[in-house]
């Protein structure tokens, strides 16, 4: 990564960060112990990439920074509760979350219930509360674009074909239609959520901007698959190995090691092409994309 690519990411992680601090409840209303739960599972970790493709996407449609700190906002606030629900022993049953015990061990299960169903709430208020597009009947399709990423034909839906695979044999296409629901659908909106603000972009970008996240989300999915499979807990900051151990179908079961990072220099490639049309005012997702396939954790 260039020096300047490295400031930005580290300028913009610091903006979302300080925007979710002030819109996330304090512990001191009540309820507080739901409040300090909703906190403990939102702030002071994780890469926020979803944030960041969409502030590098909505400089494509010459958004201001405070337009699009709304939707990363709201997109990361689904991302967390999504994380929050997927660590209950309901589901992937995980005790260790961005290096530290995850929100139900920490607060309990029912608190933890809630906070995922607060922060899922929490992120249609905000973006339902402030004007981000120049039109505002554009806004209403952001707001149902996010519906659909976060519900049954999105990340819901991939976590219930995800829970449903276990112990299973899928192939190929199965395994990347239920991950472009679990994963790539909330980096998908994300994207086009960024490409929405303000006057939002003309339909060949659009179209270019859905092909580059629909490979770069799969990209992201194969890394981290691949990750689970070589890094150790320490540095991926959640159990390590856990996929293998509770019998996930993955990419690296399905393919191997070697070539699950050939797959994932595939949809690289993929989304990069995806991005030609766009010329120098795509650098930043292109960064991005190469972040996402080089990155360790």
């Amino acid at each position: 990564m260039t020096t300047e690519f490295t400031d930005w990411v580290r300028a913009h992680r610091a903006r979302i960060e300080d925007w979710l601090a002030v819109h996330l409840p304090g512990q001191d209303l009540l309820p507080g112990r739901l409040h300090e739960a909703m906190r403990y599972s939102v702030l002071g970790g994780g890469k926020r990439m979803r944030p960041l493709l969409a502030y590098a996407a909505g400089e494509l449609a010459g958004a201001t920074a405070a337009q699009v700190d709304v939707v990363a906002g709201a997109v990361e606030l689904i991302h967390a509760y999504s994380l929050v629900h997927d660590d209950m022993p309901c589901m992937d049953n995980d005790v260790l979350r961005r290096g530290r015990p995850t929100c139900h061990v920490q607060f309990g299960e029912a608190t933890a219930l809630l906070v995922g169903d607060s922060l899922q709430s929490l992120a249609f208020e905000l973006l339902a509360g402030t004007l981000v597009c120049d039109d505002a009947r554009d806004q209403l399709r952001l707001l149902r674009l996010l519906g659909e990423a976060s519900g049954a034909q999105g990340m819901a839906g991939g976590q219930a074909f995800d829970l449903a695979s276990v112990q299973s044999a899928l192939t190929l296409p199965e395994l990347e239609s239920m991950h472009q629901r679990k994963t790539g659908a909330l980096i998908r909106a994300a994207i086009l959520l960024g490409a929405g603000c303000g006057k939002g972009v003309d339909a060949t970008t659009h179209a270019a901007l859905d092909h580059f996240a629909k490979a770069a989300g799969l990209a992201f999915q194969v890394i981290d698959d691949v990750l689970d499979a070589e890094a150790d807990t320490a540095t991926l900051g959640k159990t390590a190995g856990k996929d293998a151990a509770d019998g996930k179908p993955t990419y690296v079961s399905l393919l191997g090691l070697r070539d699950a990072r050939s797959l994932a220099q595939e949809l690289y490639s993929g989304a990069l092409a995806a991005l030609e049309p766009l010329g120098n005012s795509a650098g930043r997702l292109r960064a991005l994309a190469a972040f996402i396939v080089e990155r360790r954790h």
